[in-house]
């Protein structure tokens, strides 16, 4: 009787290690898979996903994060999941674009600036230039660390903010 129960137990483990080994590898999939679309799909991902949606509460931001321009009459109240996906696809690439000379760097840069503002890191409205843009303008990419310094809010450093500026970077620099 104790020969079959320690087989039984055995087997069960057997069979729960198998399975446990399978559940890592489909979460290990699912997290490489975002490797797998192109970085600019991986910016608007990243970008929903740490800024949510905005309701009426977070005047004057509407959709996944944009910021309410002089004339526009977007509404939080009226705006569907599609339009908030095209206007955060257009600023992501308003913001890109701005970049552009940083080459590879100008999606994570962009990126950056539809979160913080492109004055805090180009220089501008009392901003000076950021070190991150000196040191890219200089030749030097080794810039995690200038770039992951952008997670202050109200001057306070912000836990979720550092682990959004963790996320772009692994998703959006380019060695």
């Amino acid at each position: 009787m104790m020969r079959v129960f320690m087989m039984m137990l055995c087997s069960l483990m057997a069979v729960c290690s198998v399975s446990a080994q399978i559940s890592r590898q489909e979460g290990t999939d699912r997290q490489a898979a975002i490797y797998r679309l192109p970085p600019f799909e991986r910016a608007v991902r990243c970008t929903k996903y740490f800024e949510s949606w905005h309701s009426e509460k977070h005047y004057p931001y509407v959709g996944y994060g944009h910021r309410l321009q002089p004339g526009e009459r977007y509404s939080a109240r009226t705006m569907t999941k599609r339009q908030a996906d095209a206007l955060l696809r257009k600023d992501l690439r308003k913001f890109i674009a701005m970049f552009r000379r940083f080459g590879s760097d100008s999606i994570l840069l962009g990126t950056l600036a539809f979160n913080v503002g492109p004055a805090k890191l180009l220089g501008g409205n009392g901003y000076p230039k950021s070190t991150l843009i000196r040191k890219l303008e200089a030749g030097d990419r080794n810039i995690y660390r200038e770039y992951v310094a952008f997670c202050n809010y109200k001057s306070k450093r912000h836990a979720m903010l550092l682990k959004r500026r963790k996320a772009e970077f692994a998703l959006l620099y380019v060695p």
